[in-house]
C-alpha cells in the first residue's frame, strides 16, 4: 500500500516561493525516502474550493442539530463532502504557507473553514466536549516571514504557527512538525541563509524517519 502525501500550497507564487523553495526539497527528500510515495498537490489560488456560505451553512446547521441535508442542497455538500474526503484519504501532509499580516493566507483559512465540519473531522462527546477524528496522521508545516518573528517582541505578533498546531489539533493531529524560514525579506543574504538553513533543517528531519505511514482515516457517515 503506498502513503499518500497531501500537499497543501498556500501561496500564489506556488514552488517558486521562499515557502515553496524548502517544501519542495522536503518532498524531493521524502521521495527518495518512502519509494511508494504517492503526493498528491493542492493548490489552493487556483483550485475550485467549495463555498461556505448560502446553502452548505443551512446544511451544516441542519447536520449539527441531527437533521438530514435537504435534498435541494445535497450537491452543494457533496462539494464540501470532496474536499473533506481528500484531506482525510492522505497519511500525511506537507503544508507550504507564507505569513501574510501576521497570519495565514486567505485561500487557507477559506480551506480549513470548508473542511473542519462537525461529524467528519470532529464530533463533541456526551460532556459536549469536542473530540478530533482524524487520527494516526503527520503534518509538518513550511512557513515563512519577510522578517524575523523568532524572537519577542516580534514573535508575539505571529499566529501562524499557533493557529496552524491549535486548528489541526483541534481536529485530532497532534504529530506537526514546523520549520520556519526567516526573515526573507529583509536582504538577498539574509534570505538565502534562512533557506540554506531550513533546508539542512528538513533534510536531517526526514533522515530520522520520522515520517512512517500511518493508515489513513476513512470519511465519516
Amino acid at each position: 500500500m503506498s502513503t499518500r502525501l497531501l500537499h497543501i500550497i498556500a501561496t500564489p507564487r506556488g514552488l517558486a516561493s521562499n515557502t515553496g523553495r524548502v517544501s519542495s526539497v522536503l518532498i524531493e527528500e521524502l521521495h527518495q525516502k518512502y519509494d511508494d510515495l504517492e503526493v498528491t498537490t493542492l493548490d489552493l489560488f487556483s483550485a475550485d474550493l467549495p463555498a461556505v456560505a448560502g446553502v452548505n451553512i443551512k446544511s451544516k446547521y441542519a447536520l449539527m442539530t441531527g437533521q438530514p441535508v435537504d435534498e435541494a442542497a445535497t450537491g452543494s455538500w457533496q462539494e464540501i463532502e470532496r474536499t473533506i474526503e481528500q484531506f482525510l484519504a492522505a497519511d500525511l501532509y506537507v503544508l507550504t504557507v507564507p505569513m501574510w499580516n501576521f497570519g495565514i493566507p486567505y485561500a487557507l483559512k477559506y480551506y480549513i473553514d470548508a473542511i473542519v465540519q462537525p461529524g467528519y473531522l470532529f464530533t463533541y462527546n456526551e460532556q459536549g466536549q469536542p473530540v478530533g477524528l482524524v487520527e494516526g496522521k503527520k503534518m509538518v508545516c513550511v512557513t515563512s516571514r519577510g522578517g524575523d518573528y523568532s524572537q519577542p517582541p516580534m514573535s508575539e505578533l505571529d499566529q501562524v504557527q499557533s493557529y496552524l498546531g491549535s486548528i489541526f489539533g483541534f481536529v485530532g493531529i497532534s504529530d506537526i512538525e514546523f520549520f520556519p524560514v526567516q526573515p526573507c525579506d529583509v536582504t538577498v543574504e539574509l534570505r538565502n541563509a534562512a533557506a540554506k538553513a531550513a533546508i539542512a533543517d528538513v533534510r536531517a528531519w526526514v533522515a530520522t524517519g520520522a515520517w512512517d505511514a500511518q493508515p489513513a482515516v476513512s470519511l465519516a457517515p
